[in-house]
């Protein structure tokens, strides 16, 4: 696994990226195929902000944490991927006894201002998958939508979450000529 330590407004020392490293390193016993590991560290005036991106088969697993302290803060968003990390695996067993192996890619569609204008825009590698395993890579990203290529029939569809807790798919119709 290959572990990537940056700052933001932070020098990164020796013992802070060592620790950081100690405890991201604990996440390959439980799933040996991480690829990377990509760990933010980053000051805003008395926050102490630590995000972590792991990378397994084209799924992405992602947890911030937020506290007073770096250290801390690395501690809070080592549980919270620990809590990703056994979620993900549950539901790759029952995939693997519904359907076979589950995998997917992270997305992220660009988010508006208030006031309507475009802000910010991300490209990403749209990776061809079910809507069950977009919906399973949308929870792990905790994130409320997801765009896929949809596996059956080749086209850009979004999964969101409703707000009865379920979700709803969004496909685009064919015209006819």
């Amino acid at each position: 696994m290959n572990i990537i330590v940056t700052g933001k407004h932070l020098e990164i020392t020796p013992a802070l990226k060592k620790y950081a490293e100690k405890k991201i390193k604990k996440f390959n016993r439980y799933l040996p195929n991480i690829s990377e590991a990509i760990v933010t560290l980053s000051i805003e005036k008395y926050r102490h902000k630590v995000e972590v991106l792991l990378k397994v088969n084209g799924v992405l697993i992602q947890a911030e944490g937020i506290t007073g302290e770096i250290y801390s803060s690395i501690d809070e968003v080592v549980e919270k991927l620990d809590r990703q990390v056994k979620k993900y695996k549950e539901k790759l067993v029952s995939h693997r006894k519904n359907e076979g192996k589950a995998s997917g890619t992270q997305l992220e569609a660009a988010a508006t201002a208030e006031t309507g204008r475009i802000i910010k825009n991300k490209r990403f590698e749209l990776k061809p998958m079910s809507p069950d395993e977009a919906a399973m890579q949308m929870e792990l990203l905790d994130k409320d939508f997801f765009v896929f290529t949809n596996v059956g029939s080749g086209d850009i569809n979004v999964i969101y979450r409703r707000k009865d807790g379920n979700f709803g798919l969004i496909e685009p119709l064919r015209s006819k000529k």
